[in-house]
């Protein structure tokens, strides 16, 4: 295993205690490494300011806004694809239910008038 640790990333066995005994405020009470020069020295925190903690959300806020941005133009696309895709599939099974009742009504109507012609002339013949 690597010997050396990155001061980058939290010990999770480290207890963080909050100054004013108050569990929920977080505001000052949040303890961020400091760098060390030496890989040898020992983590050294110090305490984040209000400043510093509006700095940290804004970060993470606009981070957060970033990955979903990123993604929403693949998930809007997605999404619009299949609901194209389900009414497309809708106007032509319509638009071929449509065109197959003309058919039939204009196959009906071209048979019954080549009968009515063919009844007409041999009633006119005899």
């Amino acid at each position: 295993m690597n010997s050396q640790i990155d001061v980058t990333i939290p010990i999770l066995t480290e207890v963080i205690a909050p100054d004013d005994g108050a569990e929920n405020d977080f505001s000052g009470s949040v303890l961020l490494p400091h760098s060390s020069e030496s890989s040898g020295d020992r983590e050294q925190y110090r305490k984040i300011t209000a400043e510093e903690w509006q700095q940290l959300e804004q970060t993470l806020r606009e981070n957060v806004l970033r990955q979903v941005l990123s993604r929403i133009d693949f998930v809007l696309e997605h999404r619009v694809r299949d609901s194209l895709a389900d009414v497309l599939q809708l106007a032509v099974e319509n638009l071929a239910n449509e065109i197959r009742q003309g058919l039939n009504k204009t196959l009906e109507d071209v048979v019954t008038r080549a009968i009515n012609q063919e009844i007409a002339k041999i009633k006119s013949v005899r």
